[in-house]
């Protein structure tokens, strides 16, 4: 098994970046650009398509708010999880942490990739959050 990790601190309350990071409809705007998330039918499932093979992966996505956090994963393989907590600290700003783990190499990019899109993914969370609390104080 191969585990990664990234955080990032988020000028923005933690409920207002645990919603635009739960947000289904608004995933793909700061996941990785190669995943697109679809739900299939009522939550927890899921579908990813990954534009990198072509291919459709059956997956689960939970949301909980009271924890603010995410988890994810592969249904079938079990090869793949995942998860995003969302943690206050204070002076409204937030740390957000990405944890990955694969437990089938086959579908592990590799660590230099792997840490780039949490890099760029957490980049562009923090960009949709900036967009979200400035829309609404204006």
């Amino acid at each position: 098994m191969t585990e990664y990790e990234r955080s990032r601190t988020m000028p923005a309350l933690p409920e207002h970046v645990f919603d635009q990071a739960a947000n289904i409809d608004q995933l793909d705007s700061w996941l990785p650009e190669e995943l697109h998330v679809h739900a299939a039918g009522d939550l927890p499932a899921v579908t990813v398509h990954e534009d990198r093979t072509d291919e459709d992966t059956a997956a689960l996505l939970r949301a909980e708010r009271d924890q603010m956090r995410l988890e994810w994963g592969t249904r079938e393989q079990g090869s793949y999880t995942g998860w995003l907590q969302v943690a206050g600290i204070g002076t409204g700003t937030s740390e957000v942490t990405v944890h990955l783990s694969f437990f089938d190499e086959s579908h592990d990019p590799g660590g230099e990739a792997v840490s780039d899109a949490l890099d760029r993914s957490l980049e562009r969370l923090e960009e949709q959050v900036r967009l979200r609390v400035d829309n609404a104080a204006g």
